[in-house]
């Protein structure tokens, strides 16, 4: 029998009726035959002298005296409570986050990450996602030092009235400090460069831009120059794009977009640009200085990172070409969109990618669940990254046309988000 391994009830009984003028060497016998050591068999002894048989039938509590560990109500009404406002304000409120929160509170005693995550268990609060791949699995490329490169990239936000608008967002690389934002009708090569001359002109020049593949920013894989890259590579910027169907590279920017919308969702709908701007700004400021970013050592805030390290050195403006060494102005194409590049075969695809063509309706499915893209995209051949929890659809240039989180089992249609009926128009 093992150490901690409870007394069969009927054993107990025996021992307590044990016969004082038992033969010498019958103690050893029993013991042996119940599995149980001649110290438990005094032991119980000991208790039927002292408080009786019928005390000695149940095996003494194992809690101890005291637990000065314990979290007290209190203390799991706070973490709550915290929990609660965090979710309020659209900020994460996970385990990690209302630690950091409460530390920054000055409250005590802090619980650890695990001891909120079993409250908010108990509690019925928590998000359960046990198939979420755990952070350890994840290799993650950082730049070493501020301003050694930037991320770019748009997300689409419906006004009041289902009026479409764009946020640009560009952040640093190496601290995930947001550097500037904007927020304009259409994501256009004009509105970049207003987001990137913004940052510039508080952070200074970056040595490199990173993008996704989009007309508006970069089109250079495409065969032409955009004006964005134009406007960089003059200050010595390095253009660079993630690789087609790779959407990951982008992934920064895409987990920023994730944050924003969270935040976003719990302010009233923006009527116009100028009030989504001030909903945009402010939340720039909560994740830059309040916000501990888990994706940075130690947990600290984007702007600690940012000044924690010397910013990298501004690149040389390029030289300007000689007037005979100008290029010669292309023509302007006559389509609005370029024709989609059609997508090789299924087959040589990585793992975790689908070749899809969407339907009449803009629609895809994948697992048994449909997918809505837009309408306006129907017959178009679309690539499909998918991993445990996230369905990101991308076209033939690698531009991300929509990021879907895999819903709850039983759930058969997803949509994109957006109002049905027309579009209505831009005013």
């Amino acid at each position: 029998m093992a150490k901690n391994d409870p007394v069969d009830p009927r054993v107990r009984l025996a021992i307590t009726q044990w016969p004082s003028d038992a033969p010498r060497g019958a103690v050893t016998t029993f013991c042996l035959e119940q599995g149980i050591s001649r110290k438990t068999f005094y032991e119980i002894r000991r208790r039927t002298v002292q408080d009786g048989p019928a005390a000695a039938l149940e095996p003494r509590s194992r809690r101890p005296r005291s637990s000065p560990s314990r979290l007290t109500e209190e203390v799991k009404e706070q973490a709550i409570a915290v929990r609660a406002a965090l979710e309020r304000s659209g900020l994460d409120h996970g385990p990690v986050s209302v630690h950091d929160k409460m530390l920054a509170m000055g409250l005590a005693p802090v619980p650890s990450t695990a001891s909120l995550a079993r409250i908010f268990r108990e509690r019925g609060v928590a998000r359960l996602e046990p198939r979420k791949r755990p952070r350890s699995a994840w290799r993650r490329f950082v730049y070493p030092a501020p301003n050694a490169c930037w991320q770019l990239d748009g997300t689409e936000y419906v006004l009041t009235g289902g009026r479409k608008c764009v946020i640009l967002q560009l952040i640093d690389d190496h601290s995930r400090y947001a550097v500037a934002s904007h927020v304009a009708w259409a994501e256009t090569a004009e509105a970049a460069i207003t987001v990137f001359d913004r940052a510039v002109a508080a952070h200074g020049v970056p040595q490199r831009l990173l993008t996704d593949n989009g007309v508006a920013l970069n089109p250079s894989r495409r065969g032409s120059i955009g004006k964005l890259v134009e406007h960089v590579s003059a200050m010595g910027v390095e253009a660079i794009t993630g690789k087609p169907y790779k959407p990951t590279t982008q992934g920064k920017n895409e987990r920023f977009h994730q944050t924003l919308f969270r935040y976003l969702d719990k302010q009233s709908l923006a009527e116009s640009l100028h009030q989504l701007q001030a909903h945009v700004d402010a939340f720039d400021r909560i994740y830059n200085t309040e916000r501990p970013h888990q994706g940075l050592p130690g947990r600290v805030t984007p702007v600690t990172a940012w000044e924690a390290t010397p910013k990298a050195e501004a690149p040389r403006p390029r030289p300007a070409r000689p007037l005979f060494d100008q290029p010669v102005p292309r023509q302007p194409p006559t389509n609005r969109r370029p024709p989609a590049p059609r997508i090789g075969s299924e087959k040589d695809l990585p793992v975790g990618t689908r070749l899809r063509t969407l339907t009449s309706n803009g629609t895809f499915s994948l697992d048994a669940v449909i997918y809505m893209v837009e309408a306006s995209r129907a017959f178009q051949q679309v690539l499909i990254t998918h991993d445990e929890d996230t369905i990101t659809v991308t076209d033939s240039h690698g531009e991300v046309l929509a990021v879907h989180t895999r819903p709850a089992p039983g759930v058969r249609y997803v949509g994109n988000g957006r109002p049905k009926g027309p579009r209505p128009p831009n005013s």
